[in-house]
């Protein structure tokens, strides 16, 4: 093939680099703990049997998973028993966080953006890929705005073909 028909990757020759959040997100099950289930009657806290029901717990079944404890019921719970529930799993789990599923992903991909090394995006041009077949919470985004900023020759958000300008340094 002459060169004159050579096709050519315009956006890889470019020094483009694509960043996925979506890399990022920590593989590994999301469980939830209602704390109703540990109530009596789903309403009051009795600590005889919260602390029996909590020393019943399977730590098997939460071993290296993502755990988020939640109280759907509309009772008063001293902040003790979070204490216990959380003491008895932090061994088996990689994490724990009260609230939903949606505060432990931004919980996970805060760490997860905490903790990566943005060096090799240091005077790059950066282009943050718009399209996810994963949910990514919207704080991701921030976060990652705010460390990229400072480092990164431009940018961008979107896909190569059709990108949204963010940030010229």
């Amino acid at each position: 093939m002459s060169e004159e028909f050579e096709i050519k990757n315009k956006v890889a020759a470019s020094g483009l680099i694509n960043f996925d959040l979506t890399d990022l997100v920590p593989k590994g099950a999301r469980k939830g703990i209602d704390l109703k289930d540990f109530l009596f009657m789903e309403m009051i806290l009795k600590e005889k049997d919260f602390r029996e029901k909590v020393a019943a717990i399977d730590t098997e079944e939460y071993k290296d998973a993502y755990v988020y404890i939640y109280n759907s019921a509309d009772a008063i719970v001293p902040l003790w028993a979070y204490f216990l529930l959380t003491a008895k799993l932090t061994d088996a789990t990689k994490k724990i966080v009260f609230g939903s599923a949606e505060n432990l992903e931004i919980v996970l991909m805060h760490d997860a953006i905490k903790n990566y090394d943005f060096s090799e995006m240091n005077g790059k041009r950066v282009l943050v890929k718009g399209c996810t077949d994963k949910a990514i919470p919207e704080n991701a985004y921030v976060e990652l705005v705010e460390n990229l900023k400072p480092i990164v020759k431009s940018l961008m958000f979107g896909e190569a073909c059709s990108n949204v300008p963010i940030v010229k340094n």
